[in-house]
């Protein structure tokens, strides 16, 4: 017999039991269909729209002992990690200068990055010593401008969106993102073993990052490495200098076993820089006295360049006291926040989309805020806050989100029907939940595109709805029209637990090979 409830329909396919393999898989079904019965009984207060009265499935019992207060969690359960240079990090790793390390999932940064030779350019507009350098987009290229910079020792750097490019690997089997040469005939045959390749490090993970051009720049002799920063951090409400004088490639071990050695220097976001903090900053990060006005300049012309194009991060690593006495930006890490798009089209138009995961595009082009996580619960809610703490409380009751998706306040039915096409191009999902309060947004444009998705991607997932707020009785009125069976809770808590029990269905199901399908049709 078939197991119906709520739209499930669970299909068990007759085994053999003289077969060994069949009958370690009708084991596994067995186990399977009584954690089903288990969870089936847990679910609570969510109902079906139908055109039958809603009528809530079965009671749910509270776990014993009191309930936790909201913020009382007795783990950390935020799967967006603030990164201290601005964006977001990995954020169950250490992170730039990030020693926190809470055991969360994994998720793409959100903010505008550039390419390495982009930022240089900016830095070298706004009066800032680098390197001279020149980018190729072919090893021949690489070939013709390492052979007009004419130095000994070139340096030739890949360009990928992403850190740790000196300890990374090429598929192919090249060790190093960044390669000293000392011909023109040697740039070239580095350059073809990093272009058209992907380049995997420690923040790229196993996907890699395609490596489409290499920066080819003249080589130039440090006396000594500092790390410099500016970033926007909450706990000094505003722009914060970062220096030490330990910088290179190692400034995260730095930070993480010597974090004294990090220096912070808050701006006063109405006031400015003040060439004295300059000064200051560059005394503790141990610049020699005839050049820490030169370095406290560039500091400036940094801070005002941050400012200029709305950035969220500047990092230089290193900024370098060059052998021939000049303070020198020898590399360059730029991040820009994406609000400001409309008045910085200069930049945004610089956004290299190769790097970008193809969900970031169309989440892009739909004008949707997306973040794909590593979960199996799709979200699909209004408001940056409410989307937050609808993943926290989907961690809390032992779920994974899948994403975050903010469709803001002025949504469109078609908007709403392309934030699901992002969530369900995601393999990884199980089942979704939709958490929608209504007050600039209208819960029957929610609805609307809810009812349009489920029927031009035919859905199979199971999807749970909570709306509350504007027009929320002709959302449920459109949606119990529409003759599609959709879990509904009026409670966010409940409405968690049931996608995260129905995330546990699914993803049991698929263990035990077993077919699982979510009928939305009635």
């Amino acid at each position: 017999m078939p197991f119906r409830g709520a739209g499930l329909f669970l299909a068990a396919a007759p085994v053999g039991s003289g077969d060994t393999k069949e009958l370690g898989r009708l084991q596994c079904v067995t186990r399977f269909v009584t954690r089903f019965v288990t969870l089936a009984a847990a679910f609570s207060s969510c109902h079906v729209w139908e055109r039958s009265p809603c009528v809530p499935l079965s009671s749910y019992t509270q776990p014993p002992g009191p309930p936790l207060p909201w913020g009382r969690a007795k783990e950390r359960t935020s799967c967006l990690e603030k990164e201290p240079f601005g964006g977001y990090v990995l954020a169950g790793s250490p992170g730039i200068l990030n020693n926190h390390g809470f055991q969360v999932q994994q998720q793409q940064q959100r903010r505008l990055s550039l390419h390495e030779y982009l930022s240089m350019g900016l830095l070298k507009e706004a009066g800032i010593s680098v390197p001279h350098g020149v980018v190729a987009n072919t090893p021949d290229e690489a070939y013709k401008i390492a052979k007009e910079i004419g130095s000994k020792d070139i340096v030739v750097k890949a360009q990928v969106l992403a850190g740790g490019r000196g300890k990374g690997t090429f598929e192919g089997g090249l060790k190093g993102g960044v390669k000293i040469v000392f011909s023109p005939e040697e740039a070239k045959a580095v350059s073809s073993q990093m272009i058209g390749k992907k380049l995997f490090t420690k923040q790229t993970g196993e996907k890699g990052r395609i490596c489409n051009q290499v920066f080819i720049c003249e080589r130039r002799y440090p006396r000594r490495e500092y790390y410099f920063a500016i970033t926007m951090e909450r706990s000094f409400q505003g722009p914060v200098l970062i220096g030490s004088s330990q910088g290179g490639v190692n400034i995260e071990d730095v930070a993480a076993e010597n974090p004294e050695a990090i220096i912070k220097e808050p701006i006063d976001i109405v006031e400015g820089i003040k060439k004295e903090q300059a000064v200051r900053l560059a005394q503790k990060m141990g610049f020699p006295p005839n050049l820490v006005d030169e370095a406290a300049e560039n500091m400036i012309k940094l801070y005002n360049l941050f400012l200029k194009y709305d950035a969220t991060m500047i990092e230089i690593n290193p900024m370098v006291e060059d052998a021939s006495g000049v303070v020198m930006c020898m590399d360059a890490k730029i991040n820009f926040d994406s609000n400001s798009a409309y008045r910085q089209k200069k930049i945004f138009d610089m956004q290299d989309w190769t790097q970008e995961d193809q969900r970031d595009k169309d989440a892009a082009k739909a004008d949707l805020n997306y973040i794909g996580l590593d979960g199996n619960i799709g979200c699909l809610v209004n408001g940056a806050g409410l989307a937050m703490a609808t993943m926290d409380i989907i961690k809390l009751h032992g779920g994974t989100p899948a994403n975050f998706l903010d469709v803001g306040g002025g949504a469109t039915a078609q908007q709403v029907t392309e934030a699901f096409k992002l969530i369900t191009s995601d393999k990884k999902v199980l089942a979704i939940l939709v958490n929608i309060f209504g007050g600039i947004m209208r819960c029957d444009v929610i609805a609307q595109g809810i009812i349009t998705a489920v029927k031009d991607l035919e859905l199979k997932v199971p999807i749970v709805v909570r709306l509350q707020g504007t027009r929320v009785d002709d959302a449920k009125a459109l949606i119990t029209a529409s003759g599609l069976k959709i879990l509904a809770c009026d409670d966010l808590d409940e409405a968690a637990k049931m996608v995260v029990k129905l995330s546990e269905i699914v993803s049991l199901a698929k263990q035990a090979h077993v077919d699982v399908k979510f009928q939305l049709p009635i």
